[in-house]
This record gives structure tokens, sequence and C-alpha cells, in this order.
């Protein structure tokens, strides 16, 4: 089996709270598994902080995120935590079977980033996997992190325009990453109790209008319409019995203290 032998989906932009953004894929993964179509998503979050799986929640401030509206949740990937803005962020996932893809990580990193360095070369924004690995300048923040050449995209002068991680089940295969449109350094290094300098923010990190003259809307759909010709996918929805899933999952898990919370 291949991805080209799959029946896929594309779901286009929405935006929904953190826990449900991450519990919708959850139940996307449930769906592949038991034969039901693969996907690949193109989504928005309102402003929200994702932990990584491994985050210490004492990096975060708190008292900023509750201040400035930023909701939090945690991913159920690697890596620090990263500041999702709801008009400088657009965010994408594929969940796929896991016999339809390359059993060796890295390959299936090259593989689900083909329509994200598509969609990038489409913007106009001359976008490569990072050639070298560049030291950390701020661990807890995922893209102040150092920078690995396997899953980091950036643009032109090495700045990074893209992060994106990878989680296996069993029977399936998420990715998900983000792309950064423009950039809120104040927002993003204001997560944080170390509260990371803004101007080292803007030296390691770019954004796709700051390469090219395009619009956010035109940026989002040059994403959607490349993940969907990769896999010839046909525009879907969420079913009733995912919805009902994903909200299982997100009052579980993604939005339970328990499971924000917790420590490495």
């Amino acid at each position: 089996m291949s991805l080209a032998d799959l029946d896929w989906r594309v779901i286009g932009e929405e935006t929904r709270p953190g826990p449900m953004t991450m519990a919708l894929e959850a139940a996307a993964a449930e769906t592949v598994a038991a034969g039901g179509p693969a996907t690949v998503r193109v989504y928005t979050w309102p402003d929200t902080l994702s932990l990584g799986y491994g985050q210490d929640p004492d990096t975060i401030d708190w008292a900023f995120c509750e201040r400035e509206d930023v909701g939090v949740t945690r991913r159920p990937t690697g890596g620090g935590a990263i500041y999702h803005d709801s008009v400088a962020d657009i965010s994408y996932g594929i969940i796929a079977p896991a016999d339809a893809v390359p059993g060796d990580l890295m390959a299936c990193y090259e593989q689900f980033c083909e329509p994200v360095l598509d969609a990038f070369e489409r913007m106009g924004v001359d976008a490569s996997f990072a050639d070298d690995e560049r030291s950390a300048v701020h661990q807890p923040a995922c893209y102040l992190r150092q920078l690995h050449p396997a899953h980091d995209i950036v643009g032109p002068d090495g700045r990074k325009l893209s992060g994106n991680a990878q989680y296996r089940q069993k029977d399936a295969v998420i990715q998900h990453g983000s792309l950064s449109v423009s950039l809120r350094p104040e927002r993003h290094c204001g997560c944080f109790t170390a509260d990371p300098d803004s101007e080292r923010f803007t030296e390691r990190v770019g954004a796709i209008d700051e390469y090219t003259d395009i619009d956010r809307a035109e940026a989002v759909e040059t994403l959607r319409s490349t993940l969907a010709e990769w896999v010839d996918a046909s525009a879907g929805s969420w079913t009733d019995d995912e919805l009902a899933r994903a909200r299982e999952h997100a009052e579980g898990k993604y939005g339970a203290d328990e499971w924000i919370q917790r420590s490495p």
C-alpha cells in the first residue's frame, strides 16, 4: 500500500479551541485505522500556546497567557512550546495509515514535508530544510530550539519558517506543523517565564510576508490546494461521529489540567 492507493479527504481552514484542535487529529487517526479515509487538513488556532509532550509547565508564564487570553494545551508531539497566533500562523495536519508510509522516521518526514515545501514555492518563498544544526537560543520555545535538518524548514536567509512534528500510533501516523505568515514576537516570547528577547527571536524566525507579497487568505488557500493535489484528495468534512469522539478526547485529555500541567 502507498499514499496513492488511499482514499483521501481535505478539510479546509477551520478554527476550534486548542484542545479540540488536537483531539480532531486523534479522531482522524481512529478513522483511518478503522479503514476510513486518510486526511489532510489546514487549520488556524485561536491564540494558543501548544506545549510539547515533555514540556515543563514551570517554563510557561501562566499569568501572561491568562491576561492576554492565550489558550493553552499540550501536543502529543515533542519539542518546545509554540505560540500559535490567530492571524500570524497557519497549521496543517496529515493523518495516514502506518502501513502506507516509510517505516524510517526521516524518510517519512521527507515525504510528508513535500507538499509543504511545494506550497512555499507556489507562494514565491525560497524555502528548504535547514542544512545544518544551529544551537538553541531558548530551549523551552520550539522555534528557538536547535534547528534540525530533518524537520525544520527555513527561508533563504536561514531563518525558521516552519516547524513539523510527527507521532506514530500502532495503525496510524500523524504529522502536523505550523507556518509563520507574519510575526508578533512580543506575544510569542511573553508566553515564557524567561521572557526570551524578541530581537533574538526575529533573528532566528522568519515569516512568509517578509519574503513575498502574499496575503494570508492566499497563503492558506495555497497550502490547502497543494496538500489536496499531493494526494488527489476530495473536499471533505468531519463526521458527526468524529466530532463526538473528538469532544471526548478534548474533555478527557487535551483540555484536562492533568494533561496540560503534568511535569515531564
